[in-house]
């Protein structure tokens, strides 16, 4: 039984597909077209799905599309009545979603198909409850909390579940306007980060901040009977786009979150790339503090309904690691699985896993043990790649190459490193990445200034020995998918200068060898010639997505200032590659 899943025509479109309910492969747009959050239909995703499962898509029996425009259509309708200006425009948007529903025309063609051969069923499952079903069913769990919260979906911002078996309950929603995900938006939007995405490098500016504005933060989201509201004075209406557009090219576009109020009472909005001040790091801080006391309450009070140790958690704001870092302290949960593609990219793969097991009740048969879903090179491909670039390269055995590498880390050299499948998800978890020594205190500036261009507050991962973490870390939870941020035990902190961030913790992500076996061993080795059995590790890319394809790998190296490339078993050093 073959199973594809979508997110279409919203942030983050993408593909998965599944096979008699195993995930075989999963993939966003933006990988393989390029364009950053793209929006539109997932054309190539799909492609690359069909293809991945040596399929064709006349043989797919389901389709299952991670967002029902129909749900909860009454509240959409009092919320555009409430706003008369914005009616036009929710007909026309609603117009336009009509049209996009059709699911077979769509497909067929992207991949010039005949839509008479297409026999598949089609199921529209509520944006949030695809979020929980894709943490959910990738556990390894057979009861659990369920908890997904991000800006919108289906007009729904947070969704609490009871999860057992192969059945969610939903228990409770809250429906917009009230958001933290719109909360943390609009104040990301006011101090000068206006782009989709943004909300992720604001988090790491927060501790360089003070509690001057919590009190009067803590006035726009308040906490009510078990759940909360926001103050609306404090924002525009969000109307029928729930905040966000999607373009016809795909771009996704966020309305300007706050109004007059903000300014009244914070002073101007500072302008994208002007100097950040003192304010605005303090604002930064009182909303990550305010968005984590708001969750934490959310949590306590879907634990008194679902009293279990176990929480899966998707959505855009689980993303937020700093809180998933303190979920064990403030609440009494003991373990979280937290879906790697988060993010509404998610949404493809929970839709059709809720197809799978709640609407075709079939058993649950695996969790997901690694997120490596994404496309993969054969070394002929690499090897052809690299010569047409006219790259000077070595071949090398498996232990030589990571002797090299690890030798390069140890020198301060800075490593691109592709293997194997690309990830799933928005963080580079060791096939596509960048890595290289963590303990040098100058590593942080060297790779901003080389390649990666950051914002200075923003830190750098550690990948660490699943065996060390507690050696290092003052947790031991695992968090094999770097969404977790713990603090740094003070003895270890001069060892890892480079990932060290201000408040003395790290977005740490566990490795074990069963999950990435050659990213392990590399740790490893690089451990035994330095002492310390973590390494950085940041994205493959240079402000764009992460690399995909090899030749995007060897684009990236040839125009960048990186020391060394690792692709596949070939080795290429900057000072002999051209």
């Amino acid at each position: 039984m073959l199973i594809l899943g979508l997110n279409m025509f919203h942030a983050d479109s993408s593909a998965a597909i599944l096979d008699d309910g195993k995930i075989v492969f999963a993939v966003a747009e933006e990988r393989l077209n390029r364009h950053k959050h793209y929006g539109g239909f997932p054309a190539l995703a799909v492609r690359a799905c069909i293809d991945a499962s040596g399929a064709k898509l006349s043989d797919i029996g389901h389709v299952a599309v991670g967002q029902d425009s129909d749900a909860h259509l009454a509240k959409k309708v009092q919320y555009a009545l409430a706003n008369p200006a914005k009616i036009l425009n929710f007909m026309r948007m609603r117009q336009r979603k009509e049209t996009m529903r059709d699911v077979r025309a769509l497909l067929a063609e992207a991949l010039d198909a005949d839509p008479s051969k297409l026999k598949f069923q089609t199921h529209y499952v509520e944006h949030h409850l695809a979020h929980i079903a894709s943490a959910y069913y990738c556990s390894p769990w057979e009861k659990a909390a369920g908890f997904s919260y991000d800006g919108s979906g289906d007009f729904v911002s947070t969704m609490m579940a009871c999860c057992e078996g192969t059945d969610i309950k939903i228990l409770d929603r809250v429906f917009l306007p009230h958001s933290l995900g719109s909360f943390y938006t609009m104040i990301c939007d006011f101090i000068g980060y206006q782009k989709y995405g943004d909300e992720g490098k604001v988090m790491g500016l927060a501790p360089y901040g003070r509690d001057t504005y919590v009190d009067e933060i803590r006035k726009i989201v308040v906490r009510k009977n078990g759940n909360f509201q926001l103050d609306m004075s404090y924002f525009r209406p969000l109307g029928s786009s729930q905040g966000m557009q999607v373009l016809l090219d795909g771009t996704v576009r966020l309305a300007r979150h706050f109004s007059e109020k903000m300014e009244k009472s914070f002073g101007p909005p500072r302008a994208p790339y002007a100097e950040i001040t003192q304010r605005d790091m303090d604002l930064a801080f009182a909303m990550q503090h305010c968005f984590e006391e708001v969750f934490f309450h959310l949590l306590n009070e879907l634990h008194g309904h679902v009293p279990e140790e176990n929480l899966a958690m998707a959505g855009g704001c689980a993303l937020n690691s700093v809180a998933n870092g303190k979920v064990f302290s403030r609440t009494p949960f003991r373990r979280t699985w937290i879906q790697p593609a988060a993010g509404d990219e998610g949404l493809a793969i929970g839709a059709a896993l809720h197809a799978y097991h709640a609407i075709l009740k079939m058993p649950r048969r695996e969790q997901m043990n690694h997120a490596y879903l994404g496309p993969e090179f054969s070394v002929p491909q690499i090897e052809a790649t690299l010569d047409s670039a006219s790259v000077k390269y070595q071949k090398l055995e498996r232990e030589p190459l990571l002797d090299a590498i690890a030798g390069e880390m140890a020198n301060g050299n800075v490593v691109g490193w592709f293997q194997g499948r690309m990830e799933w998800g928005p963080r580079a978890l060791g096939n596509r990445s960048i890595v290289t020594h963590p303990g040098l205190p100058n590593m942080k500036d060297v790779l901003n200034a080389r390649i990666k261009h950051r914002e200075w507050f923003r830190p750098f991962a550690p990948a660490i020995l699943a065996e060390a973490q507690h050696e290092y870390f003052e947790h031991d939870h695992p968090s094999p998918y770097m969404l977790h941020v713990y603090k740094i035990r003070p003895d270890k902190r001069k060892h890892l200068g480079a990932v060290n961030h201000v408040d003395d913790t790290g977005r740490l992500q566990t490795v074990t060898r069963e999950e990435n076996p050659l990213y392990y061993d590399l740790i490893q080795t690089f451990g035994k010639k330095t002492g310390i059995p973590v390494i950085l590790n940041t994205s493959f890319n240079e402000n764009e997505p992460i690399v995909c394809t090899p030749q995007e790998a060897v684009d990236c190296f040839r125009r960048t200032k990186m020391d060394v490339l690792a692709i596949g078993p070939f080795l290429a050093r900057k000072s002999i590659a051209e």
